[in-house]
């Protein structure tokens, strides 16, 4: 039961990781909350069906196209709603509630079109499943365990070790100077939200295919619990997003079914403010220090 409930909490919490690392892109470059990024979540999810089950398209043919519908949605959100507001030296917070007024849009829009009660998502990665000690691991879990490992594993490496990672750090600590150093300021934030929205869409997919239903309450759920694991590791740290995430998965897991499935959500808020009672700055955080 309890190896059973690891390797539950471990599927749940790869995808939450794969959510946490989007918000964790934007802040380390901009200093901002993306709350529009579990919306972007729930539209990759809602594209994914409308093209699946309502289209007749292929998975091979629907998960690239949500992709760069996503994604170009992710730069709008950049482009419509936050470069006219740095371009006039807005306050943070005007830009933090631009997010959050873009993500109810998206919400509300897809309430309309599609309609809000729970649909049937199918399962594009059924393979069977085998049985290891007390567990049934499905080929389901499997092959979100291994997209999940392997998009962390290409993002960490694109940030740390490439001249995109340096300009975008570059960009996070002084705007000004990486336009003297030649970076394009605009290309790397907007790139930045583009594949925030990219990680989302996948997840939202996953988590489709996993569960095998969506609903249009998954964005709220999702998102509040990927940006606890966000900060629960770190907001800014891509190694912090990646283990906050196996952290609210597994304790979501364990706790939903040794304490009371009611409590699933409660638990993931619950070690947030533990940890932010402990460590405000997450686990891989650093304190920042005022200098005067």
């Amino acid at each position: 039961m309890f190896l059973q409930q690891i390797v539950n909490g471990l599927t749940i919490g790869c995808i939450y990781a794969l959510v946490a690392i989007g918000y964790s892109l934007v802040f380390g470059v901009l200093r901002l909350i993306n709350f529009a990024n579990g919306a972007v979540y729930m539209l990759g999810a809602y594209l994914m069906y409308i093209m699946m089950s309502m289209a007749n398209v292929t998975v091979a043919l629907a998960l690239p196209l949500c992709l760069a519908l996503t994604g170009l949605v992710g730069f709008l959100v950049d482009f419509i709603g936050l470069r006219p507001l740095r371009a006039r030296n807005a306050p943070r917070m005007a830009a933090l509630i631009s997010t959050l007024g873009i993500g109810t849009f998206i919400e509300n829009a897809i309430q309309i079109w599609i309609g809000t009660d729970t649909k049937a998502f199918p399962n594009f990665l059924d393979l069977g499943r085998v049985q290891i000690g007390g567990a049934v691991i499905s080929y389901t879990q499997v092959v979100i365990f291994l997209i999940c490992v392997v998009l962390m594993a290409v993002l960490s490496l694109v940030v740390y070790k490439t001249k995109v990672g340096k300009s975008m750090l570059a960009v996070s600590q002084n705007t000004n100077c990486a336009k003297l150093m030649g970076i394009n300021v605009k290309g790397i934030i907007a790139g930045t939200f583009v594949v925030s929205a990219m990680l989302a869409c996948v997840s939202g997919a996953l988590v489709g295919s996993y569960y095998q239903n969506i609903d249009t309450t998954m964005s709220f759920t999702v998102g509040m619990k990927t940006f606890a694991a966000a900060v629960l590791g770190g907001v800014g740290s891509l190694p912090g997003a990646m283990v906050g995430g196996l952290i609210v998965g597994l304790a979501e897991a364990i706790g939903a079914s040794y304490i009371h499935s009611g409590y699933r959500d409660a638990i993931a808020f619950g070690i947030l403010i533990l940890v932010l009672l402990i460590k405000p700055s997450g686990i891989f955080g650093k304190q920042n220090v005022d200098k005067m």
